[in-house]
Formats: C-alpha cells, sequence, structure tokens
C-alpha cells in the first residue's frame, strides 16, 4: 500500500523521530501545527492544518480558516485510538478469531478496475470535512474514498465487536468489509471519524468478500443524507464511487447468484462504537478491557457524565436508554423501518447507523418488513419500539459485571422507565404531525384513530401527514376532500372518517391563538413531503447500473429539502401514489 508522503513530510518524520514525539505513521498534530508555524506566511494551503489536532487546545487557531483546496495538507490521525485502545498485534490480514484487543490493523483493497465518482454531499464536506467541493473532483479524492491511498497519519483498523442476530449471540461479528481510515477534527474542535464501506477485507470478513455492491451502496448513501435532513440522527456519507469490478451475490438468497458492480461509500461518524462492542468483551471475560473502552467512551462522547464518578456506567446507561428511546420514535414519527435492528447495528450514540435493508413504509401497515430474509418479521415497524427494548437489555448485561448490587438495581429501573420514555416521545411527535398545541385529554386515541383509519384504508404513511398539512380546516369540515389530496381522499372513503375529523376539528379549536394558516404552516416543516421509498430507490438503482446516475443525484437534491415542494420531484411521481409495479417491493440483506 503507498502511503501519500509530500515533500514537506520527509523533513517533518525527521523532526518529528529526532523529538521522539510519535511512533512512525502516527500523525501528531499538535506537534504538526507547532512545527509548521515558522512557515505559514504567505502560504494557503498550510492554514488548514494548523486546526486539524488532537489537543483541545484552540489558542493560536485560527476560527474562521478556509476550506482546503487540496488534500495535500488536509490530516486525518488514528492516534486517539490507538494510543487509548489495544490493536490486535497480529498485523496479518486473514479471518480469524481475535482476542484482547478493539482494533485490528486491516489496509484496503484497491479496485483492480477503473473507479467512478458518482455522488458527494457538499455539506459533509464543506461543513464537516473542511474540503472545498473542487476537491472531489481530483484524482487525489477518488483515490482516497475508494481506499487505494491512505494519508499520512492515518492507520486504517476494522473494529471487533458481537452481537445478538434476530435474537441470537452471534459471537465476533466485527468491520467485515469496512475500514476507519481515521478521525478528522474540523474548525469547529468536532472530531468525525471516516470509514470506508465495501473497501475489501478485513479479519473479520467471515466467508464475506469484503466488498458492498453498487445498488446497496446507492441506497445508504441515499438514506443517510436523506435521515439527516429529515433530522434525524444519523452517520452521514460523504461520496459514493463505483468500479467495474465485479461482485458476486445471491441478492434473494435463491440460488440465483449473478454479478454486480463494486462500489464504497466513504461514510462519517462522531463514532462507530455500538452495542456489540460491549458485548464482546463481557461474553470473553475481557473485563479490564470493557472498562478501559467504556470509559474512552465516556470521555469522548458522553460530556454530561463525570468518567471519575463511581455510578458513571449506570449515568452512561441511562442517556443510552433516553437517547435510543427517543431515536425510535424519531424512526416512527417518519415511517422508517431499519430492517435489521441487530444490537451490533445500534449506535451508543444513539444514530442510525447501518443502513442495510432499510425501508420507508408507503402504505400504512404496523407489520410493515422490508427485508426479505427476515421470514419471522421479527423487525417490521411495529416492533422497534420492543426490539429496542431487547437491544437495551442485552447491553445491561454486559454492563453487570462492572455493577455492584445497587447500581444493578438503579440500571434495571431505569430500563423499566425505557417504554414510558418511548410512549412520550412518540406522543409529543405525533402530535406535532397533527398540529396540536398543549395537553388534551383524548390525544392519544385521536391519534390511534387517525392510525386505525389508514391501517383499514391501506393509505400512504408520508402523504396523510402531509396533506393534512396542506388541506385547510373547511375543506375538511365539507367532507369533500379535494382530488389533489388523494392520500386523504383513500381515508375518506371509510365510514368512520367523519368521526375521526369531527374529533380533530374540534380538537384543532382548543389551539389557543392558532389560526388555520399557522397550524398549516407549522406541521409542514414536520411533515416531509418527500422520503426514500423504496421504489424510488429502486428506480435510482436501475439506471444507476446502466451508468445513468442523473436519478442518484436528482434524489439526492430532493431530499435535502424533504419539506419543500420541488418541480422536478413531482415531475417524477415522488409525491404520487407508489406505481403498481413497486407495491410489494422488499429489499434484499444481501449487499
Amino acid at each position: 500500500m503507498t502511503q501519500r508522503i509530500g515533500f514537506p513530510f520527509c523533513w517533518l518524520i525527521q523532526r518529528l523521530q529526532l523529538l521522539r514525539l510519535l511512533p512512525l505513521g502516527v500523525t501528531c498534530h499538535a506537534v504538526f501545527c507547532c512545527l509548521l508555524q515558522p512557515g505559514l506566511e504567505g502560504s494557503d494551503s498550510l492554514l488548514y492544518l494548523s486546526c486539524n489536532r488532537s489537543n483541545q487546545d484552540q489558542g493560536y487557531c485560527e476560527r474562521e480558516v478556509r476550506l482546503a483546496s487540496s488534500l495535500d495538507f488536509w490530516t486525518l490521525s488514528s492516534e486517539n485510538l490507538i494510543a487509548m485502545l489495544p490493536v490486535d498485534p497480529v498485523k496479518e490480514n486473514y479471518v480469524r478469531k481475535v482476542k484482547n484487543c478493539i482494533f485490528s490493523m486491516a489496509f484496503p483493497t484497491p479496485f483492480k478496475s477503473g473507479v467512478r465518482l458518482i455522488a458527494v454531499s457538499k455539506e459533509v464536506l464543506e461543513d464537516i470535512l473542511d474540503l472545498d467541493l473542487s476537491v472531489s473532483e481530483t484524482e487525489d479524492f477518488i483515490q482516497l474514498v475508494s481506499g487505494e491511498k491512505i494519508l499520512f497519519g492515518s492507520i486504517p483498523l476494522a473494529h471487533r465487536y458481537g452481537g445478538h442476530q434476530f435474537g441470537i449471540w452471534a459471537d465476533q461479528l466485527g468491520d467485515g468489509r469496512a475500514h476507519l481510515i481515521g478521525i478528522y477534527m474540523n474548525r469547529q474542535g468536532e472530531k468525525w471519524e471516516l470509514q470506508l464501506k465495501g473497501s475489501g477485507k478485513t479479519p473479520y470478513s467471515r466467508d464475506g468478500d469484503g466488498r458492498a455492491v453498487l445498488r446497496s451502496s446507492v441506497r445508504e448513501f441515499l438514506c443517510s443524507e436523506a435521515m439527516h435532513y429529515l433530522g434525524i440522527p444519523t452517520s452521514r456519507a460523504a461520496s459514493l464511487v463505483v468500479s467495474d469490478d465485479g461482485v458476486w451475490r445471491d441478492q434473494f438468497y435463491n440460488g440465483n447468484i449473478v454479478q454486480e458492480r463494486g462500489a464504497v461509500v466513504l461514510r462519517v461518524a462522531k463514532s462507530w462504537f455500538r452495542f456489540g462492542s460491549l458485548e464482546i468483551l463481557a461474553h470473553d471475560g475481557e473485563l479490564d478491557l470493557l472498562r478501559t473502552l467504556l470509559d474512552f467512551i465516556i470521555q469522548e462522547h458522553f460530556p454530561s457524565v463525570d468518567v471519575k464518578e463511581p455510578n458513571r456506567y449506570v449515568d452512561f446507561f441511562s442517556i443510552v436508554v433516553s437517547e435510543t428511546a427517543q431515536l425510535i420514535a424519531l424512526w416512527m414519527s417518519v415511517g422508517f423501518a431499519h430492517g435489521v435492528c441487530n444490537t451490533d447495528n445500534f449506535s451508543l450514540l444513539s444514530i442510525t447507523i447501518d443502513y442495510g435493508p432499510f425501508g420507508f413504509m408507503e402504505a400504512y401497515n404496523p407489520d410493515f418488513v422490508p427485508n426479505t430474509s427476515d421470514d419471522e418479521r421479527r423487525y417490521k415497524i411495529g416492533n422497534q419500539a420492543n426490539i429496542g427494548m431487547f437491544n437495551l437489555n442485552k447491553l445491561l448485561q454486559a454492563l453487570n459485571p462492572l455493577l455492584d448490587p445497587r447500581q444493578k438495581h438503579l440500571a434495571a429501573q431505569i430500563l423499566e422507565g425505557y417504554p414510558d420514555l418511548y410512549y412520550t416521545r412518540f406522543r409529543e411527535l405525533f402530535k406535532a404531525k397533527l398540529g396540536l398545541l398543549g395537553e388534551r385529554k383524548g390525544d392519544e386515541e385521536l391519534i390511534a384513530f387517525l392510525l386505525h383509519l389508514m391501517e383499514k384504508t391501506e393509505a400512504d404513511f408520508t402523504m396523510t401527514f402531509r396533506q393534512l398539512s396542506e388541506i385547510t380546516r373547511d375543506q375538511l369540515q365539507e367532507l369533500a376532500v379535494p382530488q389533489q389530496f388523494w392520500a386523504l381522499k383513500m381515508i375518506s372513503k371509510h365510514e368512520l372518517f367523519p368521526a375521526w375529523v369531527s374529533q380533530y376539528l374540534l380538537r384543532l379549536k382548543s389551539n389557543r391563538n392558532d389560526s388555520d394558516s399557522e397550524r398549516r404552516e407549522r406541521m409542514t416543516t414536520v411533515n416531509p413531503r418527500y422520503v426514500l421509498k423504496n421504489w424510488m430507490a429502486e428506480s435510482a438503482v436501475q439506471k444507476a447500473e446502466r451508468n445513468d446516475f442523473s436519478e442518484v443525484r436528482l434524489l439526492q437534491q430532493v431530499l435535502q429539502h424533504p419539506f419543500q415542494k420541488h418541480s422536478a420531484a413531482e415531475k417524477a411521481g415522488y409525491s404520487s401514489p407508489t406505481p403498481s409495479w413497486a407495491k410489494d417491493l422488499r429489499v434484499s440483506c444481501s449487499s
């Protein structure tokens, strides 16, 4: 693997080695800043480096730094992780059982064929990574995001974790096709972990080839960005590249193996640690390492928890329980089904990660399952809150060896409070979707009544709430729903629709000092017009497989503004009824 070492680094490495300030291959940004300061005058490119360092002292760093116009002096570092957490001493990249470490060193495997950039997120590049959008047009960028080159200072890592898959302990899992290529600290002082997905084999690949295909990579890129703009905590996608390398997949597990094209998504998150990161250590009896990792996570990502406090693990668990309840309620508010809610796919930071066979519910159905491999419908959308409880219980089991009897009791009580946390947030979100202000008796029944009508009439979930945001009270009062509100038109055919409308309008009257226009304006800010429905993603994928990436880019643009009407989206039918060919579309777990 060729590392990118430009001219200034040759001199710099010598200085660093002489000073014995860091081991070879590990970048110390604080030292970089000190050594480069004398040469900054008149050098635009070196300005970008000064803010990306490991210490938090920003005293001499300019806060208003221009975006980097190249990758020449833009750096990543693995030092914060490898300095605090043990790395597998075995350096060879072969599948094996790994013990007593958090990471294994593993380099991405470059594609053999040419690589093409399909899409980038301007916001991720500029607001998170301090890179000018023009950088994405350079060969250096393509090589970085496809795994062909690793920046100096970065040691690519694959994370070891385990997990419960479909309710059963699956033992060691880990990053089987993902490489953490470094941490970037941006000009706001935020640390972001950059990870390539689909970049080749690691010690955790099991029987896999370490690759991801174009089909699943398009979906991941689009959905992670869509979720962000919907206001739901999520990992982000910076770029999507595709190659002509062949990858063999049995998409629907029916024996029909076909060749697809390999692709890589560069995704970023504050952390990729998940429930399974702790489970594997508890399961293998590595309790000292479990304590070390927990303290590291608390120190880095839970500032409200005192790492020196004896009850810190209980405090940590309390936050995870609360934030997990919040996340799943948010999923439900937009009709999102993750599809594979295994403990290894649940983030300790309560962000949405690992987009696989997800789906946005179209016709309202609490039994909606987007995953073809979920025969028992374990992860149906209506069961996600229960799965959250199951996963949190498994997390608590991993924490228990570090807790005394009193702390175990406290943690168990916290977990018992999860249902109330979830239902409280669920109620708040759906009241907002209906434009209800304040607290009134009967609000829960009003929400449940509407969902019942939607289920019986198979009304579109997203568009029902959106059209309630657009229709006037007078139009509802007349019960003559205009044709343009096609989702509401479907519900209006139910015999109980007039009764619900009557209750709803009566409840709206209790909103003090609230006009109908204010109600509609408020509702349109929480009820999206566009979500990434499966048929939309499938249409974009089919075109992408023919090297037509226009719909991928159109969807990206539309999903960045999900609450605003978009002429091209309307022309494409994104707010129209689901096409007949897509009614039963479900998504394979094979990616």
